[in-house]
């Protein structure tokens, strides 16, 4: 007995109601609803016409959905093989023509994708969290990676993080705007 692929939908915008496909909770840890929904709120009368990079890309579903509301590309970095062909398929089925995907480590690609980047961006860093094996000091580099964003293609830098972790003030040029919390998960903005 085949066991059933689980998906999300794409809630609003041209694309309301396209599928994503999610790669196995093993790997990835999916974006909670409520959390999606509050980001999407925040930013959709500023999204339109900005790109949209989407580190540690999973299935997509941020990236995706901020081109349904209007984003004008996404960009996604995946560095785990099965992740990273769910993420291909859902690009595909979705929004082939406005977006570009990169199979890599996102501390060893980012900064070849930041050098070329030419239009004002909203940053989606959601790193697997910290209390996964191996993963100890994903923080400490996405940090990092943050702090070298110019400010001037920087329209907005939103990090999903585990909760009990409390993200400095100021990362390089950039400045806390809030935080919102979602039960383990929570979402830091920074200008």
């Amino acid at each position: 007995m085949s066991k059933k692929q689980l998906s999300v939908q794409i809630e609003a915008g041209i694309y309301k109601g396209k599928k994503i496909l999610l790669p196995s909770l093993n790997t990835t840890r999916s974006t909670k609803s409520i959390l999606k929904n509050s980001f999407f709120n925040s930013i959709q009368f500023d999204i339109d016409g900005l790109d949209f990079v989407e580190l540690f890309g999973g299935s997509g579903s941020m990236g995706l959905e901020a081109l349904s509301r209007g984003a004008k590309k996404a960009y996604f970095i995946e560095v785990d093989k099965d992740a990273y062909k769910v993420l291909s398929k859902n690009i595909q089925n979705i929004a082939p023509y406005s977006c570009e995907l990169i199979y890599g480590d996102t501390f060893v690609e980012f900064p070849k994708l930041l050098s070329k980047l030419e239009n004002k961006s909203i940053f989606y860093i959601d790193p697997p969290f910290d209390i996964r094996e191996g993963m100890e000091d994903i923080y400490q580099k996405s940090i990092k990676l943050i702090e070298d964003i110019p400010k001037d293609l920087s329209f907005l830098i939103a990090v999903e993080h585990i909760s009990k972790l409390k993200l400095p003030n100021e990362l390089g040029e950039h400045t806390k705007i809030k935080s919102k919390k979602f039960g383990k998960s929570s979402i830091t903005y920074y200008d």
